[in-house]
């Protein structure tokens, strides 16, 4: 492999448990992903320089993720190996870098992104959760699959999801295409699976609200489309915890050669 010339830009694949933190963007308290990865790198290096990622997908405080991907520039030699294995060494348990990559600056973690995925995992039980609690969310009423799933449908293709935007999103745009919703059962876990060309700020937590409300009959399916269709945040469900919410990470083209998912995905149901 020949060493990162000038320039040379490195990509990371970052795994973490977000309950400890105040989402993955940097911040003044230092308690983010972000502080954490950029402290390590630069512990890491050893000499004395700022790091500053940029990765492809802002997450909340509470939000989990399994393949977050990050790039950062630098001139100093190491082997792709090397840069996993150092930096997991000056990072806490809850966060790991688990692949590594010299690319050119063509790459861009966040605009070289065809799509990015999430997924949801919920516990349906009277009971909360107790071992797993801050990694599902809870719902104590059953919920109906095929109501779920006839709503998920009015969600495909290009919409304005105005509806599903955090007033705080800095999005330049609520337009976005939803691509895939995927909901399956095993036991008394559910996991929802979404794909969209990209995602506004609590959209997902917000659309996890009316599907719960439309699972749990609450609301009929056809519901989620009145929804969308009125471009307002007050026509939506409340905003769902964040505790079940897990960044399944990016999508690119092949060319690229980068992993479609880290080992962390087989924990999921």
């Amino acid at each position: 492999m020949q060493p990162p010339s000038p320039g040379g830009r490195i990509v990371l694949g970052v795994s973490y448990n977000g309950r400890q933190y105040d989402g993955w963007q940097s911040q003044p308290s230092g308690n983010t992903v972000q502080d954490k990865l950029e402290k390590a790198i630069g512990r890491f290096l050893n000499d004395g320089s700022a790091v500053n990622t940029l990765c492809a997908g802002r997450t909340d405080a509470g939000v989990h993720g399994l393949m977050q991907v990050v790039h950062f520039d630098t001139i100093i030699d190491r082997v792709e190996t090397s840069w996993v294995r150092g930096t997991n060494t000056y990072l806490p348990d809850d966060i790991a870098v688990h692949w590594a990559r010299v690319l050119t600056q063509d790459f861009h973690a966040r605009a070289s992104a065809k799509s990015r995925r999430y997924a949801y995992v919920l516990l349906e039980s009277p009971v909360r959760p107790s071992v797993d609690v801050g990694q599902v969310g809870w719902v104590f009423r059953p919920l109906n699959i095929e109501a779920m799933q006839q709503a998920a449908q009015h969600l495909l293709g290009e919409h304005d999801f105005t509806s599903f935007r955090a007033a705080q999103c800095q999005a330049h745009t609520p337009i976005k295409t939803m691509i895939r919703v995927d909901i399956a059962r095993r036991g008394s876990y559910w996991k929802f699976e979404f794909e969209a060309s990209a995602f506004l700020h609590h959209m997902i937590r917000n659309i996890m609200g009316c599907l719960i409300a439309i699972g749990s009959g609450n609301r009929p399916p056809q519901w989620m489309s009145e929804v969308i269709a009125a471009r307002s945040r007050d026509a939506a469900a409340p905003t769902f915890s964040p505790a079940g919410l897990y960044f399944l990470g990016p999508v690119y083209d092949d060319q690229w050669g980068l992993p479609l998912q880290t080992p962390a995905f087989d924990w999921l149901p």
